[in-house]
């Protein structure tokens, strides 16, 4: 099995690219927690994730909302943890009901999910952004075994394809 891996894109069509292979391993149920700066990429992550979703809807940055919840192949609840840093783990269940979502069977992306770690399940997989030089890195790291196994799906898909 694949502990960790790491990829770089050289621009936002190919993070959205990225982001529509891992939503065709997608089965509905998973936290995933995106982690990294302003503008490393979180977001057009999404936005490919939700194409590959089957969502037509514009996907926007839910910073004001906390949640924004699309409709596709599996419902895509858009997490912005951003303004709930200061809440204690108890504080952010009670305040958006986050876990529910997952039981619902969608898919749970949460950007700035560092912030509210002690919230955070202990099976997600967190993806890293960071920029470098010609574009972004992104480090996949599973956290249980069924992320493991989405990791080592979406490399092999990648692999496949070049």
């Amino acid at each position: 099995m694949m502990m960790a891996w790491t990829c770089e894109t050289s621009d936002g069509h190919e993070t959205k690219a990225l982001g529509r292979l891992l939503a065709a391993q997608l089965h509905g149920g998973e936290v995933l927690c995106l982690i990294g700066e302003l503008g490393t990429g979180k977001t057009t992550f999404v936005q490919g994730i939700a194409e590959g979703l089957g969502i037509t809807q514009p996907v926007i940055s839910p910073t004001f909302v906390l949640v924004r919840e699309y409709s596709g192949r599996l419902s895509l609840f858009h997490v912005d943890a951003y303004r709930l840093q200061s809440l204690s783990a108890a504080e952010v269940q009670r305040q958006i009901g986050l876990w529910e979502y997952e039981e619902r069977g969608g898919v749970v992306v949460m950007e700035w999910a560092d912030l509210i770690a002690d919230a955070l399940p202990a099976e997600r997989l967190d993806i890293h952004f960071e920029h470098t030089k010609s574009g972004r890195r992104l480090h996949f790291e599973p956290h249980g075994k069924r992320y493991e196994r989405l990791v080592t799906a979406l490399c092999q898909k990648i692999s496949a394809a070049d």
